[in-house]
């Protein structure tokens, strides 16, 4: 056996007999008992000890008085209720009758029983959902500690009730049975617990005895009293001998039940063993808390269930909270710490906190613990996007930086500066913290991580402001220029935290309800910091107005005002204040980020609920009239010169521009009509093509802006037909002027030009007239197909790229993924207005065609765009599907002749699109049901619609697509088979249906995926080399798996063949793989091919709306083709007809779901590995030498040899 710690006392006893042997013996000598049918079940069906604990409708207390009065009176009895107790809270089903309990062993009646159980349910009462069973775990964990605590004075010393139980917990929980080994783990680990805390009791009683004794015999002799002495040392040696019982009990718990379940195959066993030695540990640390039971922790650190490893850290917790007990865990700290501190990168986020907060703890006993390098790796931890894994580095990161101050450094500075100045050093700390972690965006999740234990820190405002405004004392050191910019961005970040009281963007789910306390402390930081910073920001603004960066940050103070305060504190001139600062900084910079920050404070500003709004309007409208007439004069001169303007010129038109840009984002600037100057910059530019790209740009926005604005004031008001009619001309000539902007050659001034478009054709799309405003149709604009045309031209051209060949030049991954967002933003503008029904959904074609290609940078945009236009029309999206396809067909045609390489990696490339398309029609074939006829009849016109030149002997030109089309047969429903293959057969002629070559192969295996479940006679026709072709696809897929009939609906049962071959393919659904680049083609351009090698009408195709009718058609012409052969014919044909149904409804393989079942039994076959699994390997040779020395208990080789079982449970 392995080599333990016993508890100390037992070597002085004669060693006493292992509880097995003496259950053993007792029960060979038992007599007979009375009342068996009482406990056996025999009699009735009364209530059992199980019952009675499951329902918990009584006292715990007194159902164990009531167990122990039967005890008394017959302990056999007793103890039988208490054996089959143990049993039924396994779930099992048999009963242990009272001659099993005199004549048999413990091993032979667990046996017994585990024949007996009921292996129709996995489930057990411990592993039971609901609150009953939840109820029945505590109640079981309650009834074993109350038994032996009422046990305690007693009972537990009478070497039979203890021995019997703990022989057959052990016996159990060594079983193979999960529900016995679980359950009686459990029991046997609250027992262990409970007798935890009587040995505790015993210890004290044992001290108190024995300084009572010493007290006594220091006394004088005259005082001295014998009688009591000798009482005293009877009382000492009698709670030796329980001290010595009790030890022996915990022993054969500990070594024949804990060592080996420790390591148990389930992880809730491992979770129980680990949580109650925590518990031994903490209670009765003079005893357990060692490195003989701190190891087992230790090693279970690496378990590979984050159960178990939480387990183990929230036992360690409940050490280190306590301070004394530091020198006991030294060894331990030095040995685990590493394991301990890379749990804090742990994949269950529930387990890093856990690290995390165990590493605050032992710093905080022991700060020589952690080294600087551990320390590291937890503060970077504070920028995690999950909020409670930060928030834990945060209360790490306040504990080592935030919560060890200099009293004298801050008695000297508090003096100098003032009440908040002890915070001083603090936060220059936090700033020097934010820089080295060169994580400059991240700023509001280093604040949020902070908040909740360094609050007081973060509202120190008034602290920050004098950092940043006042001049620095002799000897104290000078905050840098990126100190600077760092604690304003950190102050703005706190004072957006305090105002909005909820996380930022990123973490949390969304913003939850303010409890009163929460919503009071939100409304009084909102004032403080209100009241602080409307003297402080125009101060800040003064000092920092030529730097863009501090002012764009500090500009973003004012939507966290309560406004109302400027008029309640009569603070208008400060007010005056701020609007002036605003202004110079509006005259100093052109940076977008500052414009923008200046025009949102205006329009804070200027809210109407507001009594200072017409202070601040008057300021905004003279500020505006001074630029517009600025930008007036600017634009005249630019025009005039033309050619000859010089950068002056460019910079005043450009500068001015941007700032009025930038307010009129924000404020309604329609009255200073600044749409005609950008109109007249914009035409100047196309006219003569020489306008600078940036001041096309900004004029493109502008007049965006102002064309929105004006629609804003009709909506609202009541507009006369002049008004729509200005509006609409005004809104004719920009899109126009954009269209011409897209062949402009700047790509900015294009991107520009694309986005407003897609923009406005949204807006102006015939949704405006919905919700009752049909007085609005004036402004209704449809794109006209050039429109359209050029829209998708551009997306092909700038969207559909390879990044590398964009720009050689671009290195930086920053900024490769910006240029990959502006993709993905010109891409969903473009499919919006599809979605929409602005564009024709047939231009969605060449979108679609490019989802395997360009799968992993915009799969989601069009696969969602495929989604929504379904929704909208499944006929139409269908048409568009099996259009994309022969797009590509046609470009592969282009490139390799008429002679294609079926095997090519291109064929196979566009065969695996048209399997991704088949599965978004999704399981539901009645619903898809039209559609799907629909692009099985487009796809075969299309296979047929050229001759080959050669002569008709040939193959047609596009006959191959057929293999393509195959991958959509799986779709159709039986009737449905039946009615395209009809069609199939009208542009077949006698001698295409006898051909084997392999040039006729794609026709042949379209044939047969339309024949399946089909009829017997059309079968017999592909017999041979047809069928043997048809099945080369299903000889690489899965084995074939049992047939099972499934009861269900009609439609359903008679596709189910097609679905579970769909499942199949879907189960090995691979990751897309790079298609060819296929010459891009517009769907305005089509294949010229001459009128005579056109076989069937195109124009005759029924459109979208006729469908349903055009199988309707197929299924008429059938049924008068039957009519014109006669009535005896109909019988027999119908008479056949049906038993041949029934045949095919007998015959029809129906698969169950591969994927799923496979992974139940996968689970299955796992479950029963871990069930079965043999935990306990005899020790070898060399483990029982060594077992001799005395081993590094932290050497996890001291415990476990095997490699198959001992090796650490990484994850």
């Amino acid at each position: 056996d392995l080599k333990h710690t016993h508890f100390g006392g037992a070597s002085n006893k004669k060693p006493r007999k292992a509880p097995a042997e003496k259950a053993a013996g007792v029960a060979r000598g038992r007599g007979k008992a009375n009342g068996v049918a009482q406990h056996n079940g025999d009699g009735g069906d009364p209530v059992t000890l199980f019952e009675v604990v499951k329902l918990g409708k009584s006292a715990m207390q007194s159902v164990v008085d009531e167990w122990i009065e039967s005890y008394k009176q017959d302990r056999d009895l007793a103890l039988l209720d208490l054996i089959n107790f143990f049993i039924q809270c396994s779930g099992c089903k048999g009963t242990v009758r009272i001659e099993m309990f005199r004549n048999m062993q413990n091993a032979e009646i667990i046996r017994k029983m585990t024949e007996e159980f009921d292996e129709d349910s996995g489930d057990y009462p411990l592993t039971m959902p609901g609150p009953l069973w939840k109820k029945f775990r505590y109640n079981f964990c309650e009834f074993i500690s109350v038994l032996i605590r009422q046990c305690q004075y007693s009972i537990i010393y009478d070497e039979y009730m203890m021995d019997t139980v703990i022989s057959l917990l052990t016996g159990l929980s060594d079983s193979q049975v999960r529900a016995f080994r679980h359950t009686s783990t459990l029991a046997a680990m609250k027992l262990m617990t409970a007798l935890v805390n009587v040995a505790l009791n015993l210890s004290i009683h044992q001290d108190n005895t024995q300084r009572q004794y010493e007290a006594e015999r220091n006394k004088i002799a005259g005082k001295r009293a014998n009688d009591k002495l000798e009482l005293l040392l009877q009382k000492r040696k009698e709670l030796q001998e329980n001290q010595d019982e009790i030890e022996n009990m915990m022993n054969s718990i500990f070594k024949g039940i804990f060592v080996h379940r420790y390591r148990d195959a389930i992880a809730e066993i491992r979770a129980i063993c680990i949580e109650e030695i925590g518990v031994w540990m903490k209670m009765y640390s003079d005893a357990f808390l060692n490195d003989s039971y701190l190891k087992y922790v230790g090693w279970t650190l690496h378990d590979r269930q984050g159960e178990v490893r939480l387990k183990c850290l929230k036992a360690l917790q409940n050490l280190y909270t306590n301070r004394e007990l530091f020198p006991k865990l030294e060894l331990f700290t030095n040995r685990f710490k590493d394991r301990i501190v890379s749990m804090t990168l742990d994949k269950e986020y529930d387990v890093a906190v856990e690290a995390i907060r165990l590493v605050t703890l032992i710093l905080q006993g022991s700060e020589d613990a952690l080294s600087n390098e551990d320390c590291e790796n937890v503060y970077h931890l504070v920028y995690s996007a999950h909020r409670p894994v930060a928030v834990a580095a945060g209360e790490f990161l306040h504990r080592k930086l935030f919560s060890r101050h200099d009293p004298l450094a801050e008695e000297a500075l508090a003096k100098r500066r003032g009440r908040s100045s002890p915070n001083g050093n603090l936060i220059r700390m936090l700033v020097l913290f934010f820089l080295e972690s060169e994580l400059h965006e991240h700023a509001a999740y280093l604040v949020d991580s902070l908040w909740e234990s360094s609050q007081e820190l973060l509202k120190d405002w008034e602290c920050m402001t004098e950092l940043l405004t006042e001049e620095a004392v002799q000897g104290e050191e000078v905050l840098s220029d990126r100190q600077e910019s760092a604690l304003i961005e950190l102050m703005v970040c706190t004072i957006r935290q305090a105002a909005e009281a909820h996380p930022p963007v990123g973490r949390g789910t969304g913003k939850r309800v303010l409890t009163a306390k929460e919503r009071k402390t939100q409304i009084d930081d909102k004032n403080k910091l209100t009241e602080h910073f409307i003297m402080a920001l125009p101060m800040l603004l003064s000092k920092y107005q030529a730097d863009s960066e501090k002012v764009a940050n500090l500009l973003q103070i004012p939507q966290f005002f309560d406004l109302d305060v400027y008029s309640a504190g009569r603070m208008e001139k400060h007010l005056d204040a701020l609007l002036k600062q605003i202004r110079l900084v509006v005259e100093k910079h052109i940076e977008v980020d500052v414009l923008e920050a200046c025009s949102k404070t205006y329009s804070i500003l200027c809210s109407e609920e507001y009594t200072i709004m017409n202070r601040v309007d008057i300021a905004r409208s003279q500020l505006i009239d001074e630029m517009t007439d600025r930008f007036a004069h600017s634009v005249e001169e630019l025009l005039q010169e033309a050619e000859e303007a010089d950068d002056d010129d460019i910079y005043n038109v450009l500068s001015t521009l941007k700032r009025l840009t930038a307010f009129h984002n924000a404020h309604d600037l329609t009255r200073w009509d600044l749409f005609g100057n950008c109109y007249r910059l914009l035409k100047a530019g196309i006219e003569q093509g020489s306008m600078p790209e940036q001041i096309a740009v900004q004029a493109l926005q502008c007049s965006h802006y102002s064309v929105l604005w004006q629609l804003v004031k009709i909506t609202e008001g009541n507009p006369s037909k002049d008004d729509l009619v200005a509006l609409r001309r005004v809104v004719k000539s920009f899109l126009a002027v954009c269209q011409q902007c897209l062949s402009n050659v700047n790509t900015p001034v294009k991107e520009q030009a694309f986005m407003l478009l897609c923009d406005l054709l949204m807006i102006f799309s015939h949704q405006l007239v919905s919700g009752g405003r049909e007085g609005l149709q004036p402004l209704v604009f449809n794109p006209e197909s050039t429109l359209q045309n050029e829209l998708l031209n551009f997306v092909l051209d700038h969207v559909f790229i390879d990044q590398d060949d964009e720009n050689q030049s671009m290195e930086d991954e920053a900024n490769k993924i910006e240029a990959l967002h502006k993709r993905r933003n010109l891409l969903a503008a473009f499919c919006k207005l599809i979605i929409y029904d602005i564009v024709d959904m047939p231009a969605a074609a060449d979108i679609f065609k490019h989802y395997m290609k360009y799968y992993n940078d915009y799969g989601d945009i069009i696969k969602e765009t495929l989604s929504k236009t379904r929704q909208t029309d499944k006929i139409l999206c269908a048409k568009t599907l099996i259009l994309s396809l022969q797009q590509l067909f046609n470009e592969l045609l282009q490139d390799q002749g008429p002679n294609l390489d079926r095997t090519s990696s291109h064929v196979s490339g566009i065969k695996e699109l048209a399997r991704r398309f088949a599965l978004t029609f999704g399981l539901d074939q009645i619903k898809t049901r039209e559609a799907v006829a629909t692009l099985h009849k487009d796809g075969i016109e299309f296979a047929f619609k050229y001759q080959n030149p050669r002569g008709p002997e040939l193959p047609p030109i596009n006959l191959a697509f057929l293999e393509v089309l195959s991958e959509f047969s799986s779709k159709l429903i039986r009737q449905d088979k039946k009615t395209v293959h009809s069609y199939l057969e009208k542009f077949m002629s006698e001698s295409m249906s006898e051909r084997r070559e392999d040039v006729w192969l794609p026709l042949i295996s379209y044939r047969n995926s339309l024949l399946t479940g089909g009829d017997e006679d059309h079968m017999s026709v592909t017999s041979g080399s047809s069928s043997k072709a048809g099945s080369v696809r299903s000889k690489k897929g899965r084995p074939p798996v049992h047939k099972k009939r499934i009861e269900g609906e009609a439609a359903r049962g008679r596709s189910s063949s097609v679905e579970s071959s769909w499942m199949l393919r879907n189960d090995t659904l691979q990751t897309p793989g790079a298609l060819q680049t296929p010459q891009l083609t517009s769907t305005v351009l089509r294949e010229n091919r001459p009128a005579d090698q056109h076989m069937p009408d195109p124009d005759s195709e029924p459109g979208p709306q006729m469908q349903m009718s055009w199988l309707g058609q197929q299924k008429m012409e059938e049924v008068n083709r039957k009519d014109r052969t006669g009535l005896n014919y109909i019988k027999a044909r119908s008479n056949q007809g049906v038993r041949r149904g029934l045949m095919e409804d007998d015959a029809e393989p129906i698969f169950e779901d591969v994927m799923m079942s496979s992974r139940g039994q996968l689970e299955d076959m796992n479950e029963e590995f871990e069930d079965t699994m043999v935990i306990d390997l005899p020790p070898s040779r060399n483990r029982r030498e060594r077992a001799e020395l005395r081993p590094d208990f932290f050497d996890s080789a001291a415990m476990i040899e095997d490699e198959s079982v001992c090796k650490p449970f990484y994850f």
